[in-house]
């Protein structure tokens, strides 16, 4: 079962995307690099709670 999961960026700290995951696959938190619009850079995003 997938879950919907937010990331937010590790600089502004806005949540910019969403995405889902597989839990038993992927226990950790996700961090991907991603276009932040606000700072306007790619930055990585993490997993938001």
């Amino acid at each position: 079962m997938r879950e919907v999961v937010h990331l937010a960026c590790g600089e502004c700290k806005r949540r910019n995307y969403t995405t889902t995951k597989d839990r038993k696959k992927q226990s950790g938190r996700i961090e991907l690099k991603k276009f932040c619009p606000f700072c306007r850079k790619a930055v990585a995003h993490r997993e938001a709670k």
